[in-house]
């Protein structure tokens, strides 16, 4: 960028973005908003507050980006991972922010300072490149000061006003307001010394340094369900290599669900999301490469779907139970390849990569078109079927919008249009509960058709306190939610649903957290040893029943609940990654800027 001063300081905006929308000129502004606007179009989760400014000599690489009003990322900067930074945080030049890392409020990080919210594993026994990615998350307090050349290592929480003197290296949590240095760094003394008294002994204060309370305050008791939450994710980790070895046909070259099924193209899919959550890395059982190969060989390339395959690992011919040529419902909505338009396209986003072409049935659509499918739908008898397909509408607009393909003008907007026409404000879903079934059905369809739609493309929900009073009432129903009733599919349909309306509102959050915590708690115990978790809550009942046996589908759809659970509980740090593959919560921000897709 130019300079308000000499030609020796042509980037003076980007080394001292702080008064950028006071000195700039008009063009330099306009050409930070175009920066700002293609870094929202990247394909990663992106959201900008006020003035911001990001360098364009900065490296930002993030799969999530948050910033808060008038924060600044400096030149060279380098992000990865998931960054949210409240307001008036500035990162200076040549500073490292990678991992899971969240900043306060009015947080300064000083120039070369490396904040690493991941970490490898250090077995002897394995190559360092070769072993998993952990995050336990970096989590900094407001208004606090990150002097230059600090490092913060994974794990680390530093408390409100606190700060970091330059040069140190930050293994342990630092307490509010205090005032650490060193290698490991200690605390030398208090920003606030009226903190002191309240922090006691610390993992960052010696013993023999640390101001003695008169009365030493009780330590706070353990969090019985975080501790249980480690445990498990632990063990996960530790046997997720058993788990898809185990559903692996080394004769095909491909993953089933559990040993004794057929290969499926779910089972690839869901393969690379469970390596994702639990070793942060593709599959070992083949090349990253050979599998984003056959994953985009599978996609037709005249219509954009992808045809289920045999028992001997060889497609399908597409429409191949449709007598006749296929009308335009058939096309858009076949049954069989519906669902791998999400899987294989969230697996080759998680490999770095996508589909070949647009999604071209959906791209094809017109407005006409788009309504005379909604209307075509069972909402009253099947509204989780209904909600499913217009998850894949939504999936494909997404996927298509990607590769710079808007579709007919117009079908976005009816999409949308007919589901604001037809959702109910008394109940917040689609469809009307059933005598047998209860709210099963639209509380089920209400979880597919808003992940594909309202949360994908970043739009709120119209009546989220009408929707938190219905989820609430069906999750009261023992025949679903008890113990040992529970499934994958019933479960996530009710966590999503609270998560994504909570983002709105407060609404009975109490009785929401309640839940989060007696649900987790249940599946925390499920976890079979080398095998993972199966769909259906193990019991004596079901112990005939296929979907209780543990497979990749259950261990990939019960993962994505932990964290949906955990987030709703105040536990998701302890987690170590975020549903990224076809559970995400929330996914593209794609659109955020223009929902329509214009």
């Amino acid at each position: 960028m130019s300079s308000p001063a000499a030609p020796a300081d042509r980037h003076h905006f980007d080394y001292s973005p702080w008064d950028f929308w006071q000195r700039a000129d008009a063009a330099e502004q306009e050409r930070q908003r175009a920066l700002q606007r293609s870094v929202q179009t990247s394909g990663a989760q992106v959201r900008f507050g006020e003035s911001c400014f990001v360098s364009g000599l900065a490296a930002v690489q993030n799969d999530v980006l948050e910033l808060g009003d008038r924060t600044y990322l400096a030149a060279h900067v380098y992000t990865s991972g998931e960054l949210r930074a409240g307001r008036d945080c500035s990162v200076n030049a040549f500073a490292v922010v990678r991992g899971r890392v969240t900043l306060g409020d009015a947080v300064r990080v000083g120039a070369h300072t490396s904040i690493l919210g991941f970490n490898h594993s250090m077995e002897p026994d394995v190559e360092v490149f070769r072993q998993p990615l952990t995050s336990r998350g970096i989590a900094v307090g407001d208004d606090v000061w990150i002097g230059s050349h600090v490092v913060v290592l994974d794990g680390v929480t530093v408390g409100d006003k606190a700060v970091l003197a330059a040069g140190a290296v930050v293994t342990k949590d630092v307490p509010a307001g205090a005032i650490v240095a060193g290698n490991p760094a200690k605390v030398l003394k208090w920003r606030v010394p009226s903190l002191a008294r309240a922090a006691g002994p610390t993992a960052a204060t010696p013993a023999a340094t640390a101001p003695a309370p008169a009365t030493p305050a009780p330590a706070p008791p353990p969090d019985d369900l975080g501790e249980r939450l480690l445990t498990f994710l632990h063990r996960a980790r530790e046997q997720a290599g058993d788990v898809l070895e185990r559903s692996f046909d080394r004769d095909l070259g491909l993953f089933t669900d559990r040993p004794g099924r057929p290969v499926t193209v779910r089972a690839q899919c869901d393969a690379v999301e469970v390596a994702r959550y639990l070793t942060g890395a593709a599959p070992v059982q083949l090349p990253a490469a050979e599998q984003v190969g056959r994953l985009r060989s599978w996609q037709d390339r005249e219509t954009g779907l992808v045809a289920p395959i045999d028992a001997g690992g060889s497609q399908r011919r597409l429409y191949d139970d449709v007598a006749g040529p296929p009308s335009a419902v058939d096309r858009v909505l076949w049954p069989e390849s519906a669902y791998h338009v999400l899987c294989v396209g969230y697996a080759l986003d998680l490999l770095g990569s996508s589909f070949p072409v647009p999604v071209r049935v959906v791209e094809e659509a017109d407005a006409a078109t788009v309504v005379g499918l909604l209307e075509s739908l069972p909402w009253d008898t099947e509204a989780w079927t209904a909600g499913h397909y217009v998850d894949l509408l939504g999936t494909a607009i997404t996927w298509n919008l990607r590769q710079g393909r808007r579709g007919r003008p117009g079908a976005t907007e009816a999409l949308l249009g007919w589901l604001g026409a037809h959702h109910d404000p008394a109940t917040g879903l689609w469809g009307r509960p059933s005598p047998s079934d209860g709210w099963l059905q639209p509380v089920n369809g209400f979880y597919r058709l808003t992940r594909g739609t309202y949360a994908q493309l970043g739009l709120p929900l119209p009546y989220p306190e009408r929707t938190i009073d219905t989820v609430l009432a069906h999750a009261a129903d023992a025949r679903y939610f008890a113990p040992d009733r529970q499934n994958a599919c019933n479960v996530l349909d009710v966590a999503h649903p609270l998560w994504l309306s909570g983002r709105q509102t407060g609404h009975r959050r109490e009785e929401v957290v309640r839940l989060a915590r007696r649900l987790l708690s249940d599946v925390l115990g499920r976890w079979v040893d080398g095998r993972g978790l199966g769909f259906r809550a193990p019991h004596p009942s079901s112990a005939t029943v296929a979907d209780a046996e543990p497979g990749l589908q259950g261990t990939e759809m019960w993962l994505a609940i932990v964290w949906l659970l955990a987030d709703l509980a105040g536990l998701s740090d302890l987690v170590g990654f975020r549903p990224a593959g076809v559970h995400s919560p929330d996914v593209a921000a794609t659109l955020q800027a223009d929902p329509a897709g214009r």
